[in-house]
């Protein structure tokens, strides 16, 4: 495998889609939430990715059998909305910089294939949110911004960087006339966190006007909450051991002196 290609499993016939994407990334917020869009919407499977810039090893399954690293495209009809939804997750991100972009220029132009007009990434925004996380906003143009802003997110501070391909398809998109946007949840980052995610499908429901049950989710967030009370727990331990560690070298010191 010399580049990145797509491997078409099924045909669609999708009426005025958005590709909605989300890889593993900062509390895994975008995949969280699109696992659980396929999931609840019992989105179909019909592509494939492929790219030599994932990382170098296979995935193993329970009977033994291997697999290359790869994201994969799903379909959905929205009887709800004027939009039917495409959906794109994946295994992970490209390791390389070049990758980054191949890979973005990749489903930039299988979009245009299947007349997708929008494309929303989904990722995580570090911050530590006092109560429910903020959903930060950036696109490519004001009409798009403002939906999202309507949707219940909040604009993004200027300067900030977004990140690997969540950021990527919104600078290439402006290129080829497609209206892009990027949804940031609020996370702490160093967990998975379906709480951030909870919030990015809510403003994703509002904006294209489909069903979604999110109760699904409020499990995922109790366990994810006890794992966060855990290793505070664990952190104010090892700061107090520290803490009575340097008292006792301070007494030897003081002792010999």
């Amino acid at each position: 495998m010399k580049a990145t290609y797509i491997k078409e499993i099924a045909k669609i016939e999708a009426n005025n889609p958005v590709l909605i994407e989300g890889l593993p990334g900062l509390g895994l917020v975008g995949k969280i939430a699109i696992r659980y869009l396929i999931k609840q919407l019992k989105a179909q499977k019909f592509a494939y990715l492929y790219s030599p810039h994932f990382p170098y090893f296979v995935l193993v399954n329970k009977k033994g059998n291997v697999r290359l690293l790869r994201g994969a495209f799903y379909y959905v009809k929205n009887t709800a909305g004027p939009n039917d939804l495409i959906f794109f997750t994946g295994d992970s991100q490209s390791q390389t910089i070049e990758g980054q972009y191949e890979i973005a220029d990749c489903m930039i132009d299988f979009s245009k294939k299947h007349k997708v007009k929008t494309i929303v990434t989904i990722g995580g925004y570090r911050m530590e949110a006092k109560d429910k996380p903020k959903v930060i906003v950036a696109g490519t143009n004001q009409e798009i911004l403002n939906q999202a802003l309507n949707a219940g997110s909040t604009v993004s501070p200027s300067g900030s960087p977004i990140v690997g391909t969540a950021g990527l398809i919104l600078g290439l998109a402006r290129f080829q006339k497609i209206n892009a946007l990027c949804l940031l949840g609020e996370t702490r980052g160093y967990l998975p966190d379906p709480l951030a995610s909870r919030s990015v499908l809510e403003v994703l429901k509002n904006m294209f006007s489909f069903n979604l049950d999110l109760a699904g989710l409020d499990e995922d967030i109790v366990k994810a909450d006890k794992m966060v009370t855990r290793l505070q727990k664990i952190e104010e331990t090892r700061v107090l051991q520290a803490e009575e560690t340097r008292k006792e070298e301070d007494k030897k010191t003081t002792y010999i002196s």
